[in-house]
């Protein structure tokens, strides 16, 4: 069961991140990026968590809502670590362009993305008969 899950969360997660990267790439030439990540990782994530809950985890009891919820928390680590991340960047490199920020953004999304998938698949997702599996 974990290498499907494994898959979809893996191809659900290439698309969310590229969708987030070009949608936050396209904002940032009129926001600030601690603004265009917000809108991009929040637009994004709900996208990402509906599919992880039809396609990776649609063996799971968990309905909508405490998926939804339980990505909320989910959505806060992952827009303080990659604002962190970006801003981080600009104030080290402030001439860097764009694309060099959505390449830091990327890149530390895949970090928050191992994290994400545990807690999904260990505690938002879990059912009573996988708890020990």
């Amino acid at each position: 069961m974990w290498s499907r899950e494994v898959g979809w969360f893996v191809t659900i997660g290439v698309v969310s991140t590229a969708g987030q990267a070009g949608l936050y790439w396209v904002l940032r030439l009129w926001w600030h990026p601690a603004a265009a990540n917000l809108v991009s990782l929040l637009v994004l994530t709900v996208l990402n968590t509906e599919a992880n809950r039809r396609l990776t985890f649609r063996h799971a009891a968990a309905g909508p809502a405490r998926a939804h919820l339980g990505a909320g928390g989910l959505f806060l680590l992952g827009y303080l670590a990659t604002s962190g991340a970006v801003l981080w960047f600009t104030h080290a490199e402030p001439g860097a362009s764009a694309a060099a920020e959505t390449a830091v953004l990327a890149a530390t999304s895949v970090a928050v993305t191992v994290v994400r998938f545990l807690v999904l698949r260990l505690a938002v997702f879990r059912t009573p008969g996988r708890a020990g599996r």
